[in-house]
């Protein structure tokens, strides 16, 4: 007879196994039907399973949504990551910005339906719970990391400055993001300005990433290698790279 332990691991592979089957059919749906058409039920049917006993793994679409949610923003983020960490030791900033830019469009690129899941229009009825928001915080801080490795090498001209052009709301919004991520990325703070602008850059990075995607580009910037390598540029002129 098997010790308990080894039949309690033999489960855990198995249930292991089936959620990565879970999570891979869905995957595919998302391809065919999109986010607001998935189907626990579907889901089943294709894996050959009764209703019920998917259930017992996720308990609502709204669940198996959340997971494949968490699953994208670790994917891509990790990417980003894998992106900075390619980049030569020493390389300049705008250098590994680009790196960390090219290797998010390049998960984008070969996984379409799930960057549409994130970055994409709303699920109806759907409501991101927080345990999204560590892993959707993965690329700005991947970002964040380099901002912070400029300002603390001296290269970032006015890093030491104020808060040129930021006023109200926006002023204040900005001293709160730039004390929050002093707190989470120590030895040294962003700039309230360069944060402002390096989300400026980071929505337009996106948005360029959404338009080629989604066949906005035809006619014109396509294939959109060589524009995208030059918006990059451009985006950590903006910054302050």
């Amino acid at each position: 007879m098997s010790p308990p332990n080894a039949v309690r691991t033999a489960r855990e592979r198995a249930r292991a196994e089936l959620t990565r089957e879970i999570r891979e059919e869905a995957r595919r749906q998302l391809a065919e039907v999109g986010a607001n058409g998935l189907s626990l039920r579907a889901v089943a049917r294709e894996l050959g399973m009764v209703s019920s006993a998917l259930y017992r793994y996720y308990p609502s679409r709204d669940d198996l949504l959340t997971a494949l949610i968490i699953d994208a923003y670790n994917a891509i983020g990790a990417a980003a990551e894998a992106g900075v960490g390619a980049a030569r030791a020493g390389a300049p900033a705008r250098e590994t910005w680009a790196a960390a830019c090219r290797a998010i469009r390049a998960w984008a690129v070969a996984n379409p339906h799930e960057y549409a899941l994130i970055y994409g229009s709303p699920v109806p009825g759907y409501r991101a719970p927080e345990a999204t928001i560590g892993p959707a915080s993965r690329v700005p801080l991947t970002f964040a990391s380099i901002l912070k490795d400029a300002v603390a090498s001296g290269s970032v001209p006015g890093a030491a400055g104020g808060t040129p052009g930021l006023e109200g709301p926006l002023a204040e919004q900005a001293a709160a993001l730039s004390a929050a991520l002093s707190a989470a990325l120590p030895v040294a703070s962003i700039p309230a300005d360069m944060l402002v602008r390096a989300t400026i850059a980071w929505t337009q990075l996106f948005g360029m990433i959404s338009f080629e995607l989604f066949g906005q580009f035809a006619g014109s910037f396509e294939p959109a290698d060589a524009f995208f390598d030059y918006a990059v540029a451009q985006l950590a002129a903006l910054v302050g790279l």
